[in-house]
């Protein structure tokens, strides 16, 4: 709450809710404030009423996942800590999604501890980013995170590959945020998903902040290194999740227009449906006089469910 209340001193802030929330029917924010009141913390996700909504939805979502494949801990990953709100807020986020879901977090945020280094060239944005920006009390983040959480520091060249060398598949990637605003240190952390497909969810979500600015284009920033990496992996694809709003409850939020998914179509669980769609799908069609058989399950025997009769 107190962290809640300090956000609400921003300008900014109250701006974005006078913009993604007022503009809203009056009954959904209505409805909201019943949902703050007495909601289950999965129906105030659904509800952005979680603080930086895009966290909650990505834990969430990777949790459901990892439960459907029955995988029992799943790792989260956030790129760019700087003082370390936005982890400290995915741990807060974690430990409630646990209590929800039984799924388990790791987590942990790449920085180089001093700050952002100075921009290699036009493509690191210079005119909206410069070197120092973001700077980290170390040791106190470290005395202040959990248990499960922990800060991988140093230059992302030289600490993403020895980090997705050593992750354990059975700690998957399900969530990562990517805060770090230049090209060169977006297309090192994208290195990390290029490891074998077991260390993934077969659909990880991803948060890209650095995307919506007028000056954002494919030809710098984070937006380049995505369409680099695409390019350079034929079975790894960075797609925006276009209709995300259009499942939202507030589908004027911002943050659903940073929101991606990894697609992993190497994975295990790529090549073959899961269990549950087993059964073959049949539509019906109106026009028709009569309609498709239903499949029936296939006869094995006197005695067994649809067997023919004994000769």
């Amino acid at each position: 709450m107190g962290y809640l209340l300090q956000k609400l001193r921003h300008k900014d802030v109250w701006e974005r809710i006078l913009r993604e929330r007022l503009t809203e029917p009056l009954h959904l924010n209505f409805l909201s404030l019943l949902v703050w009141a007495f909601g289950s913390y999965r129906a105030k996700v659904a509800f952005d009423l979680v603080v930086r909504q895009w966290n909650a939805y990505g834990v969430l979502k990777a949790a459901d996942h990892a439960r459907e494949l029955g995988i029992n801990r799943v790792s989260v990953l956030e790129f760019g800590v700087a003082a370390g709100a936005g982890l400290m807020n995915l741990a807060e986020i974690a430990g409630r999604v646990t209590s929800v879901t039984g799924v388990q977090f790791s987590l942990y945020g790449f920085d180089t501890g001093q700050g952002m280094p100075a921009p290699a060239d036009y493509r690191d944005h210079p005119d909206l980013y410069q070197q120092g920006e973001c700077g980290m009390d170390v040791v106190a983040l470290r005395n202040a995170l959990p248990a499960n959480a922990q800060l991988v520091l140093g230059d992302l060249s030289e600490t993403v590959g020895p980090f997705i060398n050593a992750l354990s598949p059975r700690e998957p990637i399900g969530y990562v945020s990517v805060d770090v605003d230049y090209y060169s240190s977006t297309a090192s952390a994208l290195r990390l998903l290029t490891a074998s497909p077991e260390k993934y969810l077969p659909v990880t979500v991803m948060f890209f902040d650095d995307v919506n600015d007028e000056r954002h284009t494919t030809a710098c920033g984070e937006l380049l290194a995505i369409e680099e990496f695409n390019r350079a992996h034929k079975l790894r694809k960075i797609e925006q999740y276009r209709f995300l709003e259009n499942s939202r409850v507030f589908r004027r939020a911002d943050w659903t227009k940073h929101m991606y998914c990894l697609h992993v179509l190497d994975h295990p669980q790529r090549r073959t449906r899961s269990r549950e769609a087993l059964p073959k799908v049949w539509i019906e069609n109106p026009y028709l006089k009569k309609s498709p058989p239903v499949p029936m399950p296939p006869r094995t025997g006197p005695g067994r469910p649809n067997a023919p009769p004994p000769l």
